[in-house]
């Protein structure tokens, strides 16, 4: 299958050198961004540097279009994709609640939206109990404050989280309140309204915690089949603190699901 990746930075650039080190029936066909002087010089090293198309030439490229770029430009990217046919996948829950016309435009399309488990955890299970009823699902993110800073909630509230000695809860709200003002830091939260109760029932609380060096989230539901609580504590990564090693993986490893011949996970 042809692979086409908007956006080369924290997750892009990690899913792109996958697929050019080589995944058995994977094919990285073209990239999208803004900076094509810093593309090239991203993938100086690969062994097959992808070519730079505008979002109009990817879709009719791809067979599938990994959507990476920041939540202001998704629609940019998802739009073209959807309307060729495309299989998109992304990571941003926030994209897609700010944007929900976008699954009927795949519907008329015939095409798929993939939302990548990213950063999260247990996203099979909230599925699986939504198919009984749920009755509470509530999240709990705690981040060092670096991986706050900037958020627009915290800009428009004059929040600091500058100089913390002891954690501080910055944020409790609904999922999709929490992915508005916080678009860079908690697309999980999106992602597990999406997946269980909806976003404007799903309860989230985001803390600032200085002893933190691990982006932490922490998902509790209460269901008629299932009671649960799961806790992952995500690597930041190098270049955007406010996202964990662990969401690249997460696409490389939706992508890998794409065409083998044993897929684990509902």
């Amino acid at each position: 299958m042809k692979v086409g990746i908007a956006g080369l930075g924290t997750i892009g650039l990690v899913v792109a050198r996958a697929i050019d080190k080589g995944i058995e029936d994977l094919e990285l066909v073209g990239v999208t961004v803004r900076d094509a002087d810093k593309a090239r010089s991203r993938m100086a090293g690969f062994r097959h540097p992808a070519p730079i198309m505008d979002a109009q030439e990817l879709a009719e490229a791809s067979d599938i279009v990994v959507e990476c770029v920041p939540k202001a430009a998704f629609r940019e990217i998802a739009e073209p994709a959807l309307r060729a046919g495309r299989l998109l996948v992304t990571v941003s829950g926030a994209g897609i609640l700010t944007n929900p016309d976008i699954v009927d435009l795949a519907k008329a399309h015939g095409a798929r939206i993939i939302l990548a488990t990213g950063a999260l955890l247990g996203l099979d299970a909230v599925r699986a109990a939504a198919e009984g009823v749920l009755h509470e699902v509530r999240m709990v993110t705690r981040k060092p404050p670096n991986a706050l800073k900037g958020a627009p909630y915290l800009v428009a509230n004059n929040i600091s989280v500058d100089g913390l000695n002891e954690p501080k809860k910055v944020f409790e709200g609904t999922a999709r309140q929490g992915a508005e003002g916080f678009p860079a830091n908690v697309n999980v939260a999106a992602a597990l309204g999406l997946a269980g109760v909806g976003a404007d029932d799903t309860r989230l609380e985001i803390w600032a915690d200085p002893a933190l060096t691990r982006n932490t989230h922490t998902i509790r539901v209460d269901a008629d089949s299932a009671r649960f609580e799961m806790t992952i504590e995500n690597v930041q990564s190098e270049e955007n603190p406010g996202t964990g090693k662990i969401t690249a993986l997460s696409v490389i490893a939706c992508l890998r699901g794409m065409v083998a011949p044993l897929r684990v996970g509902s």
